[in-house]
């Protein structure tokens, strides 16, 4: 090996080991590569080469990533990998390339779904100097720049986007043969439809799916090492892998992710569509699925995909149609006859547990990978590979967008750079005339997509998880809420610090907290304190109504529940807020005969919040003015850590609440709010607002049209009219109660206690 290798270095070429290349740089056609190989090559940056793996392609070469520099690496985007037949792991033979002038160079849609016409004059500019062969899978790129390359090599970049959103194209044929260059005398024709690629080559790689590296990682080992290297297997002495569940929520990239492993193993793909299986007469679903299995075979090295495998693998015992469970068994007779074939089987659902059991062990599904919401850096990338040929204005900012957007799934991102891109479109739709069959090009160079059409976009497009329980995003704010300095204090510090730095607590080795008490009479804005804290720590923000949750069916309430806490997590991070929360957890036991459903909600909401499965960046606020009533279980820590008093507020922060209210109206120079403050002791938010409209009225009433501003004597009339909601004996029970409250969740009852209500309630019964 040894001198094979130093023959080809002494040939003019290197043997490079292949890296996936950055996502930013997919579509480029880029490869980068350490110092020691342009030495060997006799190259410089910007230098064709040609990289010949199972096929010979070619690229530009660049300078390796500074964390490169001292390996022996390749760094390939997945198009490339493609067009050279390799995969990451593998090494290919890395020779100077000599590209010969093209005199024609056919180009047709990478996909069959996709239909072109129009100018070539847009490709040949994006292709000029770049090289190029028959059967290369190529891409236009957008206006954004190409990192690290020198001033003299950044032109073969800067070529002005051929769309707004970039399209994969197969080279169909050049003249002449062989690797060659656009140039002035180049005619370039593009073909409206798809033309079958030599090899079948699918246009889905791993630069196409974002977020998912570990995921990545796990289904190489369980995908590509059997179909590719099958002898290290064998020589193990043990069976190869046959299957992988892929589950997850909706829009995650599940069905994208497999179909990118297929085209990177250089395996088959063959899929089933879940209901498209299922057939009308006897034995013809089972049938059906024989014959993809049976093509699979004759195809292999292949990958059988499953798309919804629920619906044709249902539990057995759940179905009442035969049909159903004479398909799941035929599946399971399928994959236990696969031990001798070079075929991995790929499912994917968003309902794992409705699967039947009988699939869900080794020898049939071997793992089970979970494809989750991505976080804030996968979010990163999907913006990236979704905004790829987008023109984007000098203020987009995909970090700012990533960090702004929490639960939002694959699809969804998608979904938001689609809703940016109709934005921008919808601004130059004054200068299109509708009534000639062609766009002006400078209308077409003017379009971009800027920082205003995604915050546009973000209004309209919500976390799929969401749909069902989306609430308006607050827009209250900290600068909205006067008087509850402590309250707000403790709330940032409990609340927002975790959701935006977790890593400070990971360091500490201690937990956030959990859940917060709001507690305080009426109208001291608990509420406002909810929607100021969910829209400051940037979270989503679930609020929920005692009466949503309790049903008068039996189990349903529960279940509620449980799906409420499923999404919060599906979306993280989340806020949920449960307004009165005393109605919906009344302590057990207290007597009064309350109904059995209470009982069971609190026992969830225990459960939920200090159970097995742990609540990882959702944060519980609960709001109520009689906290005497909740339950204790729920006062301790780790469920409600923190009991948060928001009482009244005090002189400046009546004034602060008064000019909050005050801001649109127009006051005569008489008007002192600060002596307004000192004359409504006890006031709450909600008093000082009645105090507010009452003197607006007394303004309207008196002038019996429009007034131009109020004056003192309209709010003097307003506060004779007026009185506080908290009374002094209600401050009083307020203060006793806030010592009460962390006892009262510490004491437990005597078992003897217990045994005595328990032989009480036994003894009033009717029943013996």
């Amino acid at each position: 090996m040894a001198e094979a290798k130093a023959a080809e270095l002494e040939a003019g070429s290197t043997r490079l080991q292949v890296a996936a290349a950055r996502q930013e740089e997919s579509g480029r056609g880029i490869a980068r590569l350490p110092r020691s190989a342009f030495q060997a090559l006799g190259i410089t940056e910007g230098d064709p080469v040609q990289i010949t793996g199972k096929r010979t392609s070619a690229a530009i070469a660049m300078a390796a990533y500074p964390e490169d520099e001292a390996l022996e690496v390749i760094r390939l985007d997945g198009l490339q990998r493609g067009n050279a037949g390799t995969a990451s792991g593998e090494h290919v033979i890395v020779r100077r390339a000599n590209p010969k002038p093209a005199t024609r160079v056919v180009f047709a849609p990478a996909k069959p779904e996709m239909r072109l016409q129009g100018p070539t004059e847009a490709l040949k500019r994006v292709f000029f100097r770049h090289p190029l062969s028959a059967g290369d899978l190529v891409a236009t790129h957008g206006q954004q720049p190409v990192q690290n390359v020198p001033p003299e090599v950044r032109r073969l970049f800067n070529a002005p986007a051929y769309a707004l959103t970039e399209i994969r194209l197969q080279v169909v044929s050049t003249v002449p043969k062989g690797i060659v260059q656009i140039d002035e005398e180049t005619v370039v024709e593009l073909r409206s439809e798809f033309e079958e690629p030599q090899g079948g080559r699918g246009t889905v790689n791993y630069d196409d799916v974002g977020g998912m590296e570990e995921t990545i990682r796990a289904l190489r080992e369980m995908v590509e090492l059997p179909l590719r290297y099958p002898e290290l297997f064998t020589r193990l002495g043990v069976d190869p892998p046959k299957g992988v569940l892929l589950h997850g929520p909706p829009g995650t990239g599940k069905t994208r992710l497999a179909q990118a492993v297929a085209n990177e193993s250089d395996a088959e793909f063959f899929t089933i569509n879940g209901p498209e299986i299922m057939g009308s007469a006897y034995g013809e679903s089972e049938k059906r699925l024989r014959d993809v299995f049976e093509q699979a075979e004759r195809a292999s090295p292949a990958i059988v995909f499953i798309d919804e495998i629920d619906s044709i693998a249902p539990k057995r015992q759940n179905v009442s149609g035969e049909a159903e469970k004479r398909l799941v068994a035929q599946l399971l007779t399928l994959m236990d006859g696969l031990s001798k074939s070079n075929i991995v089987v790929i499912a994917a659902t968003n309902r794992p547990d409705a699967i039947d059991e009988a699939l869900r062990r080794p020898g049939r599904f071997d793992r089970e990978i979970v494809v989750g919401v991505p976080d804030e850096s996968g979010r990163r990338e999907i913006l990236a590979i979704h905004t790829r040929g987008m023109p984007l204005g000098d203020g987009v900012d995909l970090g700012e967008m990533a960090r702004s957007t929490h639960g939002f799934v694959g699809a969804d991102l998608a979904a938001l750079a689609r809703e940016a891109a109709i934005e921008a479109v919808r601004r130059v739709m004054p200068k299109i005339d509708f009534d000639a069959r062609e766009i002006p090009p400078q209308v077409l160079e003017e379009l971009c997509v800027e920082k205003d059409d995604f915050r546009e976009a973000l209004k309209r497009v919500q976390p799929s998880a969401m749909r069902e329980v989306m609430v308006q995003a607050p827009t209250v704010g900290w600068d909205d809420i006067g008087g509850v300095d402590e309250a707000e204090a403790t709330l940032r510090e409990g609340v927002e610090l975790p959701l935006k730095n977790p890593k400070a607590f990971e360091r500490l080795g201690i937990r956030p907290a959990k859940g917060f008490l709001l507690y305080g009479p009426p109208g001291t804005g608990k509420t406002l304190l909810a929607k100021a804290v969910a829209k400051e720590a940037e979270a989503n923000f679930i609020s929920m109504k005692s009466s949503d949750l309790l049903s008068k069916w039996y189990g349903e309430s529960e279940q509620q529940i449980a799906r409420m806490f499923a999404r919060a997590r599906a979306v993280a991070p989340c806020v949920i807020f449960i307004d009165e929360i005393d109605s919906l957890v009344p302590a057990r036991g207290s007597g009064g005969g309350e109904p059995q459903v209470t009982a069971r909600v609190v026992n969830t909401i225990l459960a939920e919040m200090d159970g097995m499965e742990e609540l990882n960046s959702i944060v519980v606020i609960g709001a109520t003015n009689r906290p005497a009533l909740v339950d204790p279980a729920l006062l301790r820590p780790g469920r409600f850590d923190e009991l948060v008093y928001v009482g009244p507020p005090d002189e400046k922060g009546r004034e602060h609440i008064l000019k909050i209210h005050t801001a649109n109206m127009p006051l005569a120079g008489d008007v002192d709010l600060a002596r307004i403050a000192a004359d409504t002791p006890r006031y709450t938010g909600a008093d000082l607002e009645d105090v507010v409209r009452r003197a607006g009225l007394n303004a309207i009433r008196r002038t019996a049209g429009e007034p131009e501003s109020v004056s003192a004597a309209d709010f003097a009339e307003a506060l004779a009219d007026s009185r506080p909601t908290v009374t002094e004996q209600m401050e009083a029970e307020y203060a006793k109660m806030k010592g009460e409250l962390k006892r009262k969740a510490l004491e437990v009852k005597p078992i003897g206690f217990l045994w005595e209500g328990m032989v009480e309630s036994t003894r009033d019964s009717k029943h013996p």
